[in-house]
């Protein structure tokens, strides 16, 4: 690159001298050049001057190459000095002043004319004369210049080559020395880590031997205090055996003479009662007499009195029958037992034999009675228990079986249906449990049984605080806050599934009529003319649970009436009830998915129906 910077200073210098040496030539043939002598003594008129422009030597003249003529010079000033006076800018075209006049030069004398045209001769000459050694010296350096470029790209390839060679040389040798020192460090780590495992593997041994130590003396102490027990049992065994014995055969001579004493008592009690007997009869056709006189006149209230009997009552009748028997529970023989030693003890002590009884629940018949029978038995022991105590039981075991639901059931929906059997044997087995398991499930899923939108007041007309009237409504509370509301859903479904199932449940006997099937049209009924429930996320999810336990049947039973209020409630999850756009369970999660379920329950019930 030096190099052709070199080069060009020097072809500009060469070319200034030239052009130097042209001009001092020009100027000494202006003045001492001879003029040729004329052929002719007769000189022809000169032409008139006239402006030369800067193109009025041919192409090939050498003041093209290397300077100007006379005329040309001045022809540059007078443009030079016209764009220095135009220089500033006007605002239209028809501003600019138009210009100047040349003025006219004084004119020459013919000798002077002739002198010029002599000295342009002269130049001319001089000017196209091509000097051989300026051309060679022009040819030498353009070929220095092309040797010296290709010299400077060959070495520049060459430093390029080699400094390519350079680094690749650098990286297998930095290659090397990384793959040498990671095989020092691997092997290393291998040796740490072979003798991490041997330390390892000792120390398991060393553990192994003393856990075998510790347990060989904890066995043989067990042994030890076990054939201390042995022997002690057995000799407890030995006396039972013999007190058995006696009281056995003191039993039987008391049997056998209470016996024959009841025979001659039986005896007597037989004759006793064909007398009474005979009386009853005879009263008991006066009676028939007066029934049927009383019959006739009581004709006009028998259809008030019929439906006292099918059980047909109000929804707030239903809700405040539950919250008086869950508030007198709890004043009454709650509060009890629980400030009695004697009975809380009672109480304690069959309610942790009650709750594994519910925890082994398998859905299989024989299992299902044997929990039943065993429950029974728990409840109804050969010494009855206290009236307090058997109430307080009462709830406890409703309690029992609605957490049972919540949890199972919320998992797993097929167990509902053991759970509601067990739940329908002891419905119509134990006396009083009617009442208390319908108190305790309101109390944990709120009005939804019935169903009821629990009121601002309770049954003893005192007012609701917020407290009070959520967990009337079955919220739950954990640690200071209420259950979310996919929880709360979840939660109330699969105990109102156990509950859904307990009214299909076959039963030898009837239940109360709050556990009866036509308690199943009931709720459709009363839950379809409560808008503040409708609108609750919770109602579709019942709604789809209660077609899934019972839809089918219910085509059965009730036919075109079932099949009219299926219409209603799928125009409801649908485009909302009676046109109105409202839809059952509102926006609000998890309410969309709730009704697409109970969409497809009664697609699923509509599509068997012929």
């Amino acid at each position: 690159m030096n190099f052709v910077l070199n080069l060009a200073r020097y072809c500009t210098f060469h070319f200034v001298e030239r052009l130097t040496r042209l001009s001092s030539l020009r100027d000494t043939m202006k003045f001492s050049a001879p003029r040729s002598i004329s052929p002719s003594p007769v000189r022809r008129e000169p032409r008139p001057t006239r402006r030369r422009s800067t193109f009025g030597l041919p192409p090939d003249s050498s003041d093209e190459e290397y300077g100007l003529a006379e005329s040309d010079e001045e022809s540059v000033s007078t443009l030079s000095s016209s764009a220095s006076s135009d220089s500033f800018c006007y605002a239209s075209e028809s501003e600019v002043p138009p210009p100047q006049p040349k003025p006219r030069t004084a004119g020459r004398s013919l000798e002077d004319q002739y002198h010029k045209e002599d000295t342009i001769a002269s130049i001319r000459l001089r000017v196209r004369h091509k000097d051989p050694y300026e051309e060679w010296e022009h040819q030498t350096r353009r070929d220095a210049f092309l040797s010296a470029r290709n010299q400077q790209t060959r070495i520049s390839s060459q430093l390029r080559r080699d400094k390519k060679q350079l680094h690749s040389k650098d990286a297998n040798r930095l290659a090397a020395l990384h793959t040498k020192q990671m095989q020092e460090v691997e092997a290393a780590l291998a040796s740490f880590k072979l003798q991490q495992q041997t330390e390892e593997q000792k120390l398991r041994e060393q553990w192994r031997e003393r856990d075998r130590q510790l347990w060989q003396r904890i066995e043989n102490v067990i042994q030890f205090e076990e054939n201390k027990v042995k022997a002690k049992l057995e000799a407890e065994r030995k006396k039972r055996e013999e007190e058995e014995r006696k009281r056995k055969e003191a039993e039987l001579q008391k049997r056998l003479a209470e016996e024959k004493k009841k025979e001659e008592e039986e005896r007597k009690r037989r004759e006793e009662e064909e007398k009474q007997k005979e009386l009853q009869r005879q009263e008991e056709e006066k009676r028939k007499q007066a029934e049927l006189d009383k019959q006739r006149a009581e004709h006009l209230k028998a259809e008030e009195e019929e439906r006292k009997k099918l059980g047909l009552t109000t929804a707030e009748d239903d809700w405040r029958r539950a919250r008086s028997a869950l508030k007198a529970l709890k004043a009454g023989p709650m509060k009890t037992v629980k400030s009695n030693k004697e009975l809380k003890s009672l109480w304690s002590a069959a309610r942790r034999q009650i709750t594994p009884k519910v925890g082994q629940l398998t859905d299989d018949p024989q299992t299902v009675s044997r929990v039943s029978q065993q429950i029974v038995e728990i409840m109804r022991p050969s010494q009855p228990y206290p009236p307090e105590v058997y109430l307080a039981l009462l709830s406890s075991l409703s309690k029992t079986i609605l957490m049972q639901a919540e949890t199972e059931v919320t998992a797993e929906k097929h167990s509902a249906l053991p759970i509601a059997q067990v739940t329908v044997n002891l419905l119509w087995t134990l006396e009083g449990f009617s009442e208390i398991f319908f108190a305790k499930l309101c109390q944990r899923v709120g009005g939804w049984p019935i169903p009821f939108s629990i009121p601002a007041t309770d049954v003893d007309g005192k007012t609701f605080s917020n407290e009070e009237r959520t967990k009337a409504m079955g919220i739950m509370t954990v640690d200071g806050q209420d259950e979310g509301l996919s929880e709360h859903t979840a939660r109330v479904a699969g105990i109102m599934r156990v509950y859904f199932h307990i009214l299909f449940a076959p039963t030898p006997k009837p239940l109360d009529p709050l556990f009866r099937l036509p308690r199943y049209w009931t709720w459709f009924a009363r839950i379809l003319t409560d808008s503040k429930l409708l609108e609750s996320p919770v109602a579709p999810e019942l709604i789809s649970t209660a077609l899934e336990v019972g839809g089918f049947q219910a085509r059965d039973i009730w036919g075109q009436q079932w099949v009219k209020l299926l219409g209603i409630l799928y125009e409801g999850v649908t485009t909302g009830l009676h046109g109105t756009g409202r839809l059952i369970g509102g926006s609000a999660a998890p309410g969309p998915a709730a009704r697409g379920r109970a969409e497809l329950e009664i697609e699923r019930i509509m599509g068997v129906i012929p």
